[in-house]
């Protein structure tokens, strides 16, 4: 469990602080006190009041970045993990630092998505309120997801020119939602996901008729 040392004038002032930086409740919270201070003689020799305090309920911030330390830790990687929860959108968002960041990107980010995974398991395990879990390394889902869209733009471009469907390589649920979003609103194609996981891969054909715009998959749809 971490622990932290907070000062104060008093030890209730280091508490009160060890309670608002922790978000806690005084319950929720143990304490150790290190020095109880000293207001000096006129002033001198003055010390503040010192705890070692810890949180004895661990937020769901504080379980993801614990359980990714000690994979990091059994991997033998030095990797910062620099955290920012939304509570209005109850997302949990984890920036992974660190040197030969790759081996934990993977191909076309499959390491990554499986970490994605595993730490959301953890997180949300016996917990009443759900939060999605958002791993990235380096602004590799961004540039990702910009890549994508320009694969998407051309693919569809070559649909139009040659009148013939393009299928695309077999991607993550994530990956060819992003397809669908980036093209649902052209006029002149379609798209729709065909195969099995992890075989599952997004198809780009030119729309005819109505009836294929019926067949259209919105990015909603997919799965």
């Amino acid at each position: 469990m971490k622990q932290e040392i907070y000062s104060g004038k008093t030890v209730d002032d280091a508490i009160n602080k060890a309670i608002v930086e922790l978000q806690v409740t005084s319950d929720q919270m143990g304490y150790e006190v290190i020095d109880k201070g000293s207001n000096g003689i006129l002033g001198i020799g003055a010390r503040p009041a010192t705890i070692k305090a810890w949180a004895l309920v661990q937020s769901q911030e504080d379980i993801a970045k614990e359980f990714l330390g000690n994979v990091f830790e059994t991997m033998g990687m030095d990797v910062e993990v620099i955290s920012e929860y939304n509570e209005e959108e109850k997302a949990l968002s984890l920036d992974l630092q660190g040197e030969n960041m790759g081996i934990l990107i993977g191909k076309r980010g499959q390491t990554l998505d499986s970490l994605q995974y595993l730490t959301s398991l953890v997180v949300n395990k016996g917990s009443e309120d759900y939060i999605r879990v958002k791993l990235d390394i380096e602004n590799y889902r961004e540039r990702r997801e910009d890549s994508l869209e320009n694969l998407a733009r051309s693919c569809a471009a070559k649909v139009k020119k040659t009148r013939k469907p393009v299928v695309l390589e077999p991607m993550n649920p994530y990956e060819r939602r992003i397809i669908h979003a980036c093209l649902q609103n052209d006029r002149n194609v379609i798209t729709s996901s065909e195969g099995e996981e992890p075989y599952r891969h997004v198809v780009i054909s030119l729309k005819r008729n109505n009836k294929d715009k019926k067949a259209e998959r919105t990015p909603e749809e997919e799965s």
